[in-house]
């Protein structure tokens, strides 16, 4: 795995970036230590485009005296052929200049085996908890340092800002969401995933009534509990059916000769309490006698 960063000229009407500094790390991916590092400033055919912080005569920064990318391309290709790339804001910038100043020499370009954009995931699971997420403000989040704008300075920068940005996904993670204090976008996640959990639900809606009335066994039943269930069979109905009886236990509108008003065929035709009760009470009576 390779940590890189470019620097470049600014790009103008008449000329496209050209690159002046290319810094790359070679990374373990299992531990995310350093085991290789590779660094060379890039004279560019154009000097004019060259920013002033390379072209002050120093001889960290002095691009007039640099190899031309001709002369380093096949040290780049090197470090940076069938790795994983990694970097901030590669996708978008860094892997275009290296097509770019490959295709210029009529070289083929290297080519990863896959590509990790810091930014893209610090984007989606950090947050702006470290405000715009460029690497200068997330070194100065963490107290890294002040970035430098030197490509294999960047480029270890890089790799320290991921190792923080790990450590505090992995511990909110671990713990209460809002104990640490994070504000990023995992914890508003996990908290709009929490309310979504303990929100109240919806009332179930009513049961019909009169459909589903249990049926309860005769011994266990109190004249009480039959008149309440009575009660509401009677009301459910609405046929107005009276459970008082006479002295042989008939209801009355079974001894006045009226005709029992019967459910209708959309209601479940269950034993009501009335019936089980007068069955019972005649057993009873043809036991005694």
């Amino acid at each position: 795995m390779v940590f890189f960063d470019v620097e470049t000229t600014a790009p103008s009407s008449s000329s496209p970036e050209r690159l002046l500094e290319f810094g790359a790390i070679v990374v373990c991916p299992r531990k995310l230590v350093e085991v290789g590092s590779y660094h060379t400033l890039i004279r560019p055919a154009d000097l004019s485009a060259v920013s002033k912080r390379f072209s002050t005569g120093a001889p960290d920064v002095d691009v007039a005296s640099a190899p031309a990318f001709q002369d380093v391309a096949g040290d780049i290709f090197a470090v940076l052929h069938r790795r994983v790339w990694a970097g901030h804001n590669i996708q978008r910038f860094d892997c275009h200049r290296i097509r770019e100043a490959f295709a210029a020499i009529g070289r083929p370009a290297p080519e990863p085996v896959a590509v990790v954009d810091s930014l893209n995931v610090l984007a989606q699971d950090f947050g702006r908890r470290a405000g715009d997420l460029k690497m200068a403000t997330l070194a100065s989040y963490f107290g890294i340092g002040k970035q430098r704008h030197r490509s294999l300075d960047d480029a270890r920068m890089n790799l320290e800002v991921l190792k923080h940005c790990a450590t505090v996904l992995l511990l909110e993670s671990s713990l209460p969401p809002g104990l640490l204090g994070g504000v990023g976008a995992s914890a508003f996640t996990r908290s709009r995933r929490n309310s979504m959990i303990h929100a109240p639900q919806a009332p179930a809606p009513p049961a019909t009534p009169g459909l589903k009335l249990r049926k309860t066994p005769a011994s266990s039943t109190s004249p009480s509990s039959q008149e309440k269930m009575c009660t509401s069979k009677r009301s459910s109905s609405g046929a107005g059916t009276s459970c008082k009886r006479d002295s042989v236990g008939r209801t009355k509108e079974a001894a006045l000769g009226r005709r029992p008003v019967t459910a209708t065929a959309t209601t479940t035709t269950t034993a009501t309490p009335c019936s089980s009760f007068h069955m019972i009470l005649r057993h009873s009576r043809a036991i005694l006698r």
